[in-house]
């Protein structure tokens, strides 16, 4: 296990170490030092690329939590002809591979003539999001006594009173557990990005990806650094969450 572990978390620790490194190369520490993160947030274009990622992980994120958990109640509460075609097609964006997304979601766009950039990366992003929230919530729905809410509109209780009330309190860790995966391979994802930004919308990987043709320098290891902290600090605060909601 100890093994596994290592091999999992050394590379991540060694990236994380030498963004501190003050010396430019990656091969010897030679000390600590704060400065390639000072170099890098002092670079315009990594802030308009950081925000790019942060305004597209949040609206996808949005949109994708909405759909999602409208679509995991109405095929949990309704019995439908096709319902297990659909269910089974809601797996698709998962396991296909994101190059084949990309293409396919280029020519979409560009058949609908549809510019690039901020909104069709947002799209782009909730349609490949949207199944995370989903089935997160449709497997919280799966133990979902729907007497319960029965129950509530015997009482007068409206269909909005029960959602409000019953419904959403019961979901919601599953929904901010789903909500915040979408957010995190969001803000992660570089093939999606590659096909559907457009000049004005160069996001953070996009960007790292374009510094690593120039070498691996210590401000390419202190953005990823940035971006797993990032990624982990939205995992955690998902998961304490669903944990407080739970107990």
């Amino acid at each position: 296990i100890f093994c596994i572990f290592a091999f999992l978390y050394v590379p991540i620790a060694i990236i994380i170490m030498y963004s501190f490194n003050a010396a430019k190369s990656n091969v010897v520490f030679s000390g600590f030092t704060l400065d390639w993160y000072t170099k890098l947030f002092s670079d315009d274009d990594v802030i308009t690329a950081l925000a790019n990622s942060l305004t597209i992980a949040t609206f996808s994120t949005l949109i994708s939590a909405i759909i999602g958990t409208l679509g995991a109640i109405g095929l949990k509460r309704h019995n439908f002809k096709g319902k297990g075609v659909i269910s089974l097609l809601v797996y698709i964006p998962i396991v296909i591979p994101e190059i084949i997304m990309g293409v396919s979601l280029l020519i979409l766009f560009s058949t609908l003539q549809i510019d690039f950039g901020i909104l069709t990366l947002v799209l782009a992003h909730t349609t490949f999001c949207t199944p995370f929230v989903l089935i997160n919530v449709k497997s919280r729905l799966a133990g979902f006594d729907l007497s319960i809410e029965e129950a509530a509109m015997d009482l007068g209780a409206s269909k909005f009173t029960v959602f409000k009330t019953i419904t959403l309190p019961m979901i919601l860790p599953a929904v901010i557990s789903g909500a915040m995966l979408a957010f995190a391979l969001s803000l992660d994802d570089i093939i999606i990005n590659i096909f559907l930004s457009g000049p004005e919308s160069t996001t953070l990987p996009i960007k790292i990806f374009s510094m690593l043709k120039f070498g691996l320098s210590p401000e390419i290891n202190a953005l990823c650094t940035i971006m797993l902290v990032t990624t982990f600090v939205v995992l955690l605060f998902s998961q304490v969450i669903k944990l407080k909601r739970e107990k």
